[in-house]
C-alpha cells in the first residue's frame, strides 16, 4: 500500500470511527428503547458513581424502559451511598443519560448499561453531592465565561494485572501479598518449568513477548473499550515489573471522558477477570519500583479553535501559561481530588519518575506539568498535569484542574519560569525554591480547605460537597489507616 493510499484509508476508517461515537454520543431516549428491542436486551442496568469515584448500580426488566422514564426517573433509596444522604430523607431518582448506553459485554442475560443523573424527587433538582453533576457545572462554567466553550480531557490510566493478591487486618496481624508470573522475584518459583522471563524494576518499557506476557489481555481490552464507544490510541506494558500497563484513551469532552473512565475500570477488571487474573489501579502496590499514574491531558477550545497554541514557551498561548499558572497556584489543594488516598502519596516520592515538584517544562518528565512536543499542530498543543492518580473521582479531579487552569486565566497567574533540567540533580538551594505537592493526604486535605474558593465560583463545586469529602477522608480513611501498626514498623522497632 502506498503512503497516500495508506493515508486516504486511515482517514476513511477514522471518519467513520467518529461518525460511530456521534451517534453513541447523540443516542436518545427513542434510539435507546429500539435498541432494547431490536438486540434482544432483557436487562438494563442502571448506574451511578458515588462520591468517592465507584460505580454503583441496580438493575430492571428491560420492558419497564419506556422513552418517559428518561423524563420521569426511577426511585431508590440513597442511604446507603458513600457520602451522600442520611436515612431521614433516602428518597433520590435517577434519571438515565441515553447518550450513556452501552451493551455489556460480560453478562450471559443480555443487558444494557445506562449512566444516569441523581435527583431529588421533591424538588427535581439535580444532587450537589453527586459527582456527575459537578462535572456538569464545570462545562456549563466554562461556556459561562465566555473564555472557551470546550475543555477536551485525555488520561492516561496505568494499572497493575497481578495474578494473585492476599490482605488481611486483625488485631493481631497485617500484610499484603502481591504476586504476577512476570514480577522480577519469581525467577526462581517452581513453574514446571520456569523459562525465566521475568521483568527487572523498571524495565517494563518496552519489552515484546515472552517478556510481555499480556498482550493479548490488552488487546481485549481495547477491543471491549472500543465496543464500548470509547476510542482507544494505544497500549502498551508499563515501567514496573509484574504486570504494569497502560492504555491510553483519545481526548474527548470533561464529562464525556469521566464517563468514560468509570467505563474503562469496568471493562478492564472484568476483561481480567475472565483470563483468571486481577487488576488494581492503585498507585502503588509493589515497593522499589515505578507507582501508577493518571497523567491527564487537557485543552481548551473555542468555536473549532484550539486555544493553547502560540508563540510563547514551547508553542503555548498566554492563555495556556495563564491556566498552568492556576494548576501550579492550587496543586496542593488539588491533591486531595487528584491523588486521593494514603497511598497516593506513596508514590509522590523521589527516584521513580514522580511528580513531586510543582514546576511546568516541555519535556521534563519530573515535573508537575508537562508540555509535549510530539507534534507541531496547533490542534495537538495541550497540557499534561502529570500528578493525578487513577484512584481520583474523575468527575471532581477533571472539574477541580478546570477550575484551577480557570482562575489563573481569569486572575491571569504567572506560572514562573519553565523548569527544563532534571529537578532532581538539582542543588539543594535551588530545589528548595520548589514548591512540593503534600506529602500525605491529611496534608493535601489541609490544604484544600484553606484553599477551595477557586472552586466554588459558579456554584460548580458547593461547600457542602467540600466539606462532606475532607471529613469522610479524614474521618473513615485517614484515621483508619493511622491507627494500625505497619509491617515496616516490626522491621524499624520490635527490638528496641
Amino acid at each position: 500500500m502506498t503512503l497516500k493510499l495508506f493515508i486516504i484509508v486511515k482517514e476513511q476508517i477514522l471518519l467513520k470511527m467518529g461518525k460511530l461515537f456521534v451517534e453513541v454520543k447523540m443516542m436518545t431516549p427513542e434510539d435507546v428503547v429500539k435498541k432494547i428491542q431490536e438486540e434482544d436486551i432483557k436487562i438494563v442496568d442502571v448506574r451511578f458513581v458515588d462520591l468517592l469515584g465507584t460505580w454503583q448500580h441496580f438493575s430492571v426488566p428491560a420492558h419497564t424502559i419506556t422513552e418517559e422514564v428518561f423524563e420521569e426517573g426511577i426511585g431508590f433509596d440513597g442511604s446507603s451511598i458513600r457520602g451522600w444522604k442520611s436515612i431521614n430523607e433516602s428518597d433520590m431518582l435517577v434519571i438515565p443519560d441515553p447518550s450513556t448506553a452501552f451493551v455489556d459485554p460480560f453478562t450471559e442475560v443480555g443487558t444494557l448499561n445506562i449512566i444516569c443523573e441523581i435527583v431529588d424527587p421533591v424538588t427535581r433538582e439535580p444532587y450537589e453531592r453527586h459527582p456527575r453533576e459537578v462535572a456538569k457545572k464545570a462545562e456549563e462554567f466554562l461556556k459561562s465565561t465566555g473564555i472557551a466553550d470546550t475543555a477536551y480531557f485525555g488520561p492516561e490510566l496505568e494499572f497493575f494485572i497481578l495474578d494473585d493478591v492476599k490482605y488481611k487486618i486483625e488485631s493481631n496481624i497485617s500484610y499484603y501479598e502481591v504476586d504476577s508470573v512476570e514480577g522480577v522475584w519469581n525467577t526462581a518459583r517452581e513453574e514446571e518449568p520456569n523459562l525465566g522471563y521475568k521483568i527487572r524494576h523498571k524495565e517494563g518499557y518496552f519489552p515484546v513477548s515472552p517478556l510481555d506476557s499480556l498482550q493479548d489481555l490488552r488487546s481485549e481490552i481495547v477491543l471491549e473499550l472500543e465496543k464500548a464507544g470509547i476510542e482507544i490510541e494505544a497500549h502498551h506494558h508499563e515501567v514496573a515489573t509484574a504486570g504494569q500497563a497502560e492504555i491510553d484513551v483519545r481526548f474527548t469532552s470533561l464529562l464525556q471522558q469521566a464517563d468514560n473512565v468509570l467505563k474503562y475500570k469496568y471493562i478492564a477488571k472484568n476483561v481480567a477477570l475472565m483470563y483468571g487474573k486481577t487488576i488494581t489501579f492503585m498507585p502503588k502496590p509493589l515497593s522499589g519500583d515505578n507507582g501508577t499514574g493518571m497523567h491527564t491531558h487537557q485543552s481548551l477550545w473555542k468555536d473549532g479553535k484550539p486555544l493553547f497554541a502560540g508563540n510563547g514557551y514551547a508553542g503555548l498561548s498566554e492563555l495556556a501559561l495563564y491556566y498552568i499558572g492556576g494548576i501550579i497556584k492550587h496543586g496542593k489543594a488539588l491533591a486531595a481530588f487528584t491523588n486521593p488516598t494514603t497511598i497516593s502519596y506513596k508514590r509522590l516520592v523521589p527516584g521513580f519518575e514522580a511528580p513531586i515538584n510543582l514546576a511546568y517544562s516541555s519535556r521534563n518528565r519530573s515535573a508537575a506539568v508537562r508540555i509535549p512536543m510530539y507534534s507541531p499542530s496547533p490542534k495537538a498543543k495541550r497540557i499534561e498535569v502529570r500528578f493525578p492518580d487513577p484512584t481520583a473521582n474523575p468527575y471532581l479531579a477533571f472539574a477541580a484542574m478546570l477550575m484551577a487552569g480557570l482562575d489563573g486565566i481569569i486572575n491571569k497567574i504567572d506560572p514562573g519560569e519553565p523548569m527544563d533540567k532534571n529537578i532532581y540533580d538539582l542543588p539543594p538551594e535551588e530545589l528548595a525554591k520548589v514548591e512540593k505537592m503534600p506529602k500525605n493526604l491529611e496534608e493535601a486535605l489541609d490544604e484544600l480547605e484553606k484553599d477551595h474558593d477557586f472552586l466554588l465560583r459558579g456554584d460548580v463545586f458547593t461547600e457542602d460537597l467540600v466539606r462532606t469529602w475532607i471529613d469522610y477522608k479524614r474521618e473513615n480513611e485517614i484515621k483508619f489507616v493511622n491507627s494500625i501498626p505497619h509491617p515496616a514498623e516490626f522491621y524499624l522497632y520490635f527490638d528496641v
